[in-house]
């Protein structure tokens, strides 16, 4: 009965924290993505391998991020969202560290067996990761410049996402085509991270929470917006770079602009008609535009 509701806490957990049916496709999206587009770049045979262990890898970053940021926001939690699990007792810190260490030793593992050399490579991204917790030794001066704030958190991602390659082509051999080609696909990955970051904290006045710094709160709805769609501009021109590269740059083109649209659509609307609805949208936009960007580097190249 005990060991029950221990499962059944770690279920709500994840529920509220970090949902695994939202973010296992999205990370699955992710690492084969950069899987595939390593491949295709080789003009080389795709590896089911390699996407299993970017994917668990990939996997164990992003929820050691949130076990990070459980740690990072205990004070603010504790003060203004006493809902959340850690602060109402749900789960323990101690015990989300302990998880996060074997997290970290599931990751050795899995890269040990499948390819020492991409020890290298994790170890880079421990190495931000680790930055990034301890906000860089500057914590109060970031908090100041929010956007600098924003810029330096997402460069995660593209680190993330050589790491994911690395899966790919270093097994072969990493002299199969030149490193700068990658330019344009880790630097995708970069403006993505902050399309989902900025989207999923732009909020209608009725939804804000104190003591919750969303970007509406920070800037006001008209920059916040246009922050966005800047943002979301940068990965639209990166992304169609990075198609270029593998040959899918008209195809990729359609779905991208189309894309590009209809969330220019809802920005637009929400700069209108600040409600929940609308923000909301831009949220789930955030999260589509990615998972477009993702699975037509991934896929047109099967096909065109």
């Amino acid at each position: 009965m005990e060991n029950s509701r221990g499962l059944l806490r770690w279920w709500v957990y994840q529920k509220e924290r970090f949902p695994l049916a939202q973010y296992v496709p999205m990370v699955f999206a992710f690492s084969f993505c950069a899987v595939s587009y390593s491949a295709h770049l080789r003009e080389g045979k795709f590896s089911w391998i390699a996407l299993v262990v970017a994917f668990v890898s990939s996997l164990v970053f992003f929820m050691l991020l949130r076990i990070a940021d459980e740690f990072k926001d205990r004070e603010d939690d504790a003060r203004y969202r006493p809902y959340r699990p850690v602060p109402r007792g749900l789960v323990k810190l101690s015990e989300l560290a302990l998880i996060g260490v074997a997290l970290v030793a599931l990751q050795v593992i899995v890269v040990a067996f499948y390819e020492p050399r991409l020890l290298v490579y994790l170890a880079i991204v421990w190495l931000f990761f680790a930055l990034m917790s301890k906000e860089f030794f500057v914590a109060t001066w970031l908090k100041r410049h929010p956007t600098l704030y924003l810029i330096s958190h997402m460069m995660i991602m593209p680190l993330i996402d050589l790491f994911a390659t690395a899966c790919d082509w270093l097994i072969v051999g990493e002299k199969q085509y030149p490193a700068f080609v990658l330019i344009g696909f880790l630097a995708a990955s970069f403006f993505n991270g902050a399309v989902i970051e900025i989207g999923r904290k732009i909020r209608a006045k009725e939804a804000e929470e104190a003591g919750v710094e969303t970007y509406t709160v920070i800037w006001g709805n008209r920059r916040a917006v246009f922050t966005w769609l800047a943002v979301l501009s940068g990965a639209l021109l990166t992304a169609l770079v990075a198609a270029h590269a593998v040959g899918v740059l008209l195809a990729g083109s359609v779905l991208l602009i189309v894309m590009f649209l209809i969330c220019l659509y809802y920005a637009i609307a929400f700069l209108k008609t600040p409600i929940v609805q609308f923000s909301k949208m831009i949220e789930r936009l955030s999260g589509l535009w990615t998972m477009v960007v993702y699975v037509s580097l991934a896929t047109l190249p099967f096909f065109v």
